[in-house]
């Protein structure tokens, strides 16, 4: 079985669960660590599932959205905030950040930014000084992967962008 043949397996077999599903029964099912099982979950988080990970196992809350859009735009640190929280108040889930580094390339970097609360907490870490923005070795330019229910919001969300500055036309 493939990594992505795992992976639907994995979402497919929460989601028929009527309880929710141990990390150790899964990587059994599956042939693999629970290690495996663990990087499995990231990367089905970053596809757009909203899985939760409660002490009896993970469950699925919903799948992922039905539209997405990569929007390039630039701010500074000041407005990053600003930047996420109106993408969130419009119904976007940010899934990712992403850039273009002339030596090193294409870096990219899940988020699954879906909330106020999720925000904040993003943005306290980073002004936490721990962390740095991504955006800050492409002189603030980068890319994010945004999904919400349908192509309407995502309009909504380019139209602010664009209003407030932030995006940066093809």
């Amino acid at each position: 079985m493939t990594g992505t043949e795992r992976r639907e397996f994995i979402v497919n077999h929460i989601k028929n669960s009527k309880s929710p599903v141990p990390g150790k029964a899964l990587a059994e099912l599956c042939d693999v660590s629970r290690q495996v099982i663990v990087q499995d979950m990231a990367l089905i988080r970053t596809a757009g599932y909203d899985i939760i990970s409660t002490n009896r196992g993970y469950i699925i809350q919903n799948g992922p959205s039905a539209a997405s859009r990569i929007f390039k735009v630039q701010h500074t640190d000041e407005q990053m905030e600003d930047e996420l929280t109106s993408i969130v108040d419009l119904g976007g889930n940010v899934v990712n950040v992403m850039v273009h580094h002339k030596a090193y390339g294409h870096m990219e970097a899940p988020l699954g930014i879906n909330s106020r609360k999720k925000v904040q907490d993003f943005v306290a870490t980073i002004k936490s000084g721990k962390s740095s923005p991504l955006k800050n070795i492409t002189s603030n330019y980068h890319y994010h992967n945004i999904e919400a229910e349908n192509e309407e919001t995502l309009d909504l969300i380019e139209q602010m962008l664009r209003q407030k500055g932030f995006l940066i036309e093809p």
